[in-house]
C-alpha cells in the first residue's frame, strides 16, 4: 500500500534530523535548536578565554611576571558559578515540558501493540477483531533480491503498520525473547521491548507519508534485519484498509 509522498527515512551521509512529523520530534528538533545557541556561545566564551591565558600567561610574555600573582578572583568566581546556574536553569524548563510531552498518555482514540522477535516485529491492534481474533501481523524485512523499484534496501518490510494521521494512538511495546527497541526517529519514538514488561508511548502523528525506523537495541546476529516502516493515511484510507483486515 503506498501514497503518493515522499519516504522518510535516512540518506546518504546525512547528519541532520529527520523532518517532524509529530509534536513531540518538533519539539526536540526545537529543543536543539536552542541548546546548540548556549553550546555555540559556551564554546567561544572558553575559547576565548584559554587563548587568552595562553597569550598572557605562557612563561615567555612580558605579562607572566605579574601573572603569577594572581591566585584567586572573587568575581570571576561569582561569575561562573551564576552564569551556569542560570544558563542550566533556562535549558532545564523548556527539557522539563518536553519530558512531560513524551510521557504523558492523552485518552488515545487507538492503540497498537509492537512485539519484538528474533528477528522481525508482529503488530496487534487491540481495538478490533476479526473473524479469526485480533487484527494482527507479523512484519518480515524484504529480502534484497525481492525488492520492487524504489523500495529502501535493509529498510522495507512485507506488512507495514498503517496508522491515521491526526488521532491520538497509544503504542505498547514489548519482546517475546531478547531486548529490542522500537524506533521511528521522524517521530521522536525510541521505546525498548523488554521481556516480561509492557511499555508504552503515545503518537500524533500529522501527516501522510512512509516512516522508516529500525530496532535501536542489539539483539542477535539479525539485529540489522528487523525494520520499522509505518504508513499513515487519512481517516478514510485507514478504515478501508481496516475493512480489508477485518
Amino acid at each position: 500500500m503506498f501514497t503518493l509522498t515522499l519516504f522518510d527515512s535516512a540518506t546518504p551521509w546525512q547528519i541532520y534530523f529527520q523532518d517532524a512529523a509529530t509534536p513531540v520530534m518538533e519539539g526536540i528538533i526545537n529543543l536543539h535548536h536552542d541548546l546548540m545557541f548556549f553550546i555555540t556561545f559556551i564554546f567561544f566564551f572558553v575559547g576565548v578565554a584559554l587563548l587568552r591565558t595562553i597569550i598572557f600567561f605562557n612563561s615567555g610574555s612580558q605579562w607572566a611576571s605579574s601573572g603569577k600573582s594572581v591566585v584567586h578572583g572573587t568575581t570571576i568566581e561569582i561569575i561562573w558559578t551564576v552564569l551556569p546556574s542560570v544558563i542550566l536553569v533556562i535549558v532545564a524548563l523548556p527539557s522539563f515540558a518536553l519530558l512531560y510531552s513524551i510521557d504523558e498518555i492523552i485518552d488515545p482514540a487507538l492503540t497498537i501493540k509492537c512485539v519484538g522477535h528474533q528477528w522481525y516485529w508482529s503488530y496487534e491492534y487491540s481495538d478490533f477483531q476479526s473473524k479469526l481474533g485480533l487484527v494482527n501481523f507479523d512484519s518480515y524485512m524484504v529480502p534484497e533480491d525481492e525488492l520492487e523499484f524504489g523500495e529502501l534496501r535493509l529498510l522495507e518490510v512485507d506488512n507495514r503498520v498503517v496508522l491515521p494521521i491526526n488521532t491520538h494512538t497509544r503504542v505498547l511495546v514489548t519482546s517475546a525473547d531478547v531486548l529490542h527497541s522500537w524506533a521511528v526517529p521522524s517521530f521522536g519514538i525510541k521505546m525498548d521491548a523488554c521481556t516480561g514488561r509492557l511499555n508504552q508511548t503515545s503518537l500524533f502523528v500529522l501527516r501522510e507519508g512512509v516512516f522508516y525506523g529500525q530496532c535501536s537495541e542489539i539483539c542477535g546476529v539479525g539485529h540489522a534485519n528487523m525494520p520499522i516502516v509505518v504508513e499513515t493515511v487519512s481517516i478514510n484510507k485507514y478504515i478501508k484498509w481496516l475493512s480489508e483486515k477485518i
